[in-house]
């Protein structure tokens, strides 16, 4: 930490205790969360599902980051040199005010478009999930076989429902929004080479050594692999919901 980009923290002798004492230079009421080091720390929340607003200083120049995570999701971020309104930030956040109060009380709050997403429910968080992934599909020209497994497990209306995630073009269905949720099936596009793959989770460890323990199937078809997946998501789940409140 540079001394002379942040001679009241020093004195203060933690951001923690920083933030309390330009809490009461305000009048407003926090309760500080314990960083991993002196330079950072949280704002405790009390609105349903949220985690404490987690403030970090920048390096270079004299900067204040914050960001608010609820269910497993980042929901608002920003940064600041006011201090102050780090602590209205903190206090906005914490009593559960919505992304747009947030960005119209304090402007450099910036919300993404999933998180503002995921404020108005399950389903248009699943909505636009899908959209970015067909967008995905549509930069791969080159792998066609990646596109043709978006657009047929988005037919499979017991796929359509859950909420899909790329990883290493592996394409993954979860109950729930986030984290939270392990997902219930994943389906691995083939090539010309081999064929698509269903399996239980994302395990995988490099090369071609995809786990076969957790093997469900094979395809030869983008669509024979949706039927296979959808076949295998268990009949009480979906739609998406919301992940849990701990995350």
């Amino acid at each position: 930490m540079d001394a002379d980009l942040y001679p009241d923290l020093v004195a203060a002798g933690s951001l923690g205790a920083l933030l309390e004492r330009t809490a009461a230079e305000l009048a407003l009421d926090i309760t500080v969360v314990p960083g991993h080091s002196d330079v950072t720390a949280g704002i405790a929340a009390s609105a349903d599902g949220r985690k404490p607003l987690t403030v970090h200083i920048g390096a270079e120049r004299r900067w204040f980051g914050v960001t608010g995570w609820s269910r497993g999701i980042e929901m608002v971020a920003g940064g600041t040199t006011d201090l102050g309104d780090v602590v209205r930030a903190g206090v906005a956040w914490g009593s559960g005010k919505s992304l747009g109060e947030l960005g119209e009380l304090l402007p450099w709050l910036a919300s993404g478009e999933f998180a503002r997403a995921a404020e108005r429910g399950p389903a248009d968080a699943v909505e636009v999930a899908w959209r970015r992934l067909g967008e995905q599909a549509a930069e791969a020209p080159e792998f066609p076989e990646f596109g043709a497994l978006v657009e047929a497990t988005r037919a499979e209306p017991r796929l359509r429902q859950l909420f899909p995630f790329s990883s290493m073009w592996r394409v993954g269905f979860r109950a729930g929004l986030g984290n939270g949720h392990p997902p219930a099936v994943v389906v691995i596009p083939g090539d010309a080479t081999r064929p698509y793959r269903v399996q239980r989770n994302l395990a995988y460890q490099g090369g071609e050594d995809w786990r076969d323990e957790y093997l469900i199937g094979e395809a030869g078809t983008a669509e024979e692999a949706a039927a296979l997946a959808a076949a295998h998501v268990p009949a009480d789940l979906g739609p998406a919901v919301a992940g849990p409140d701990d995350l």
